[in-house]
């Protein structure tokens, strides 16, 4: 399925001290985020003949039934974007009024298929999944980020606003409500309203992007390993931590579009594509789901944008994966972490059954970490993964479980400083839906000599 960055603000939610090294000042910032939205708006509004979609195939497995769709999205730059959209419904699932859209690369195949009917049968629900997102190779053969990275600097060479490939891709998932909502009605003469919104890596991107569209179909999103808003501040922490950009982001530093070039235009290229531009807009209930080992993001990069979103809000930090979700185990590599996780989110939404809350706080006392974390549900367990390094390069580091005790909805965590070097730590919660354990996080702090962090007290 391709790659895959609770509840209110909480109280003492961590705010990075990051260097300004190549940053612009603010204040030209938020002038160039203030006319960004027409860019995105004006793309997605725009009217395009060339959508359509019908029915190819429909599947009967022992399983359920698989329903194969061709949808064109748009004509792009010239260029008519394809995509493959299947519906997945196990046998016994009844179509529901919110559906799941899970957003990736590639084409269908068996193991996908398998995937987006476990997943359907454990919502309890049908289930979509957009296809060639985006579509590519295009543009002399290129593919994924090395592609948007082309088109980003085309954007700068010619300042059409078209260019930047997320607009096309998320119009895409636009245009595939479109198509779902008429098969649904077509189909089992039931509409489909709401839907929640999935994907990873840049479909995670294209996620975001999505829900700040402002389309009120959009109920909930869950985006996966993309653990990049606030560009202007994650990459000076990502020199900060690493001493140099991840060697993930080349195709971005070797088209010199990182660090960003000292002009309006590219002031404006990224606003337009940072979701955190849009903060405002994203209101809708999030689940992000990250990888602690995820060598694309610093690992407390969460923390530069987790108080500016609105809304009810959810994390998951697996430890021992990096941006393929796979936590390596003493019994093998396993996705099960995040995908139960992810289940039993859309569930939630899909049945309107409230997630759990959780609030928590970081704080220091009596010369140790303190975190203490609040529940409005009993949680079935409860966890404090610790990771150590000898510096704020994380990326490597192994992460080690200890068991909490939980209490009436309360749990504290304490730990001594970690002398040399850095530690950093979070606590999972376990909770049960339809009978599956799934778990959420805190968020994660990194302590050690040296280390500056403002704790927001929000």
């Amino acid at each position: 399925m391709g790659s895959f960055g609770m509840g209110r603000r909480p109280r003492g939610s961590l705010r990075i001290s990051v260097a300004r090294r190549w940053l612009v000042p603010a204040t030209v910032w938020l002038l160039v985020s203030a006319g960004l939205r027409a860019g995105l708006d004006e793309y997605i509004r725009k009217p395009d003949s060339s959508y359509s979609w019908k029915l190819k195939n429909k599947v009967e497995l022992s399983t359920g039934v698989v329903y194969d769709l061709e949808l064109i999205s748009q004509t792009w730059q010239g260029i008519t974007w394809t995509h493959q959209l299947q519906v997945y419904q196990p046998s016994g699932v009844s179509p529901a009024a919110t559906m799941l859209i899970y957003v990736t690369g590639g084409k269908a195949n068996p193991a996908n298929m398998l995937f987006g009917t476990e997943l359907a049968k454990g919502i309890g629900a049908p289930v979509a999944v957009l296809y060639d997102i985006p579509n590519q190779p295009l543009l002399g053969n290129k593919r994924e980020d090395a592609l948007i990275a082309e088109t980003f600097v085309r954007y700068l060479e010619s300042k059409d606003e078209n260019w930047p490939l997320l607009f096309p891709m998320v119009k895409s998932v636009i245009r595939a409500m479109d198509t779902l909502q008429a098969f649904s009605e077509q189909t089992w003469g039931k509409k489909v309203e709401k839907f929640v919104i999935s994907g990873g890596s840049k479909r995670g991107w294209t996620t975001w992007l999505t829900a700040a569209t402002g389309d009120p179909r959009v109920k909930a999103i869950a985006p996966l390993v993309i653990d990049m808003l606030n560009l202007r501040l994650q990459m000076s922490h990502q020199v900060e931590c690493f001493g140099t950009y991840s060697e993930m982001i080349r195709d971005y530093t070797e088209r010199k579009l990182v660090p960003m070039p000292d002009t309006e235009e590219a002031r404006r290229l990224w606003a337009m594509v940072d979701p955190w531009v849009y903060r405002e807009r994203l209101t809708q209930p999030k689940l992000i789901v990250n990888g602690a080992n995820d060598p694309y993001w610093t690992v407390d990069a969460l923390n530069l944008y987790w108080d500016d979103l609105p809304g009810d809000k959810w994390v998951l930090i697996v430890p021992n994966a990096g941006h393929d979700l796979m936590q390596r185990t003493a019994a093998g590599r396993d996705r099960s972490r995040a995908l139960t996780t992810l289940a039993a989110f859309v569930r939630h939404y899909t049945l309107d059954n409230p997630m759990p809350r959780m609030t928590w706080q970081h704080k220091d006392a009596d010369g140790q970490h303190v975190l203490c974390v609040s529940c409005d549900q009993q949680p079935k367990g409860a966890r404090l993964w610790v990771a150590r390094a000898p510096t704020l390069d994380f990326r490597k580091a192994t992460w080690e479980e200890r068991v909490l005790p939980e209490a009436d909805k309360q749990i504290e965590a304490r730990l001594a400083p970690p002398g040399d070097g850095f530690m950093a730590f979070y606590a999972e919660l376990d909770f049960s839906d339809n009978g599956t354990i799934y778990r959420l996080s805190t968020q994660l702090r990194v302590v050690g000599k040296g280390r500056k962090e403002n704790a927001s007290g929000k």
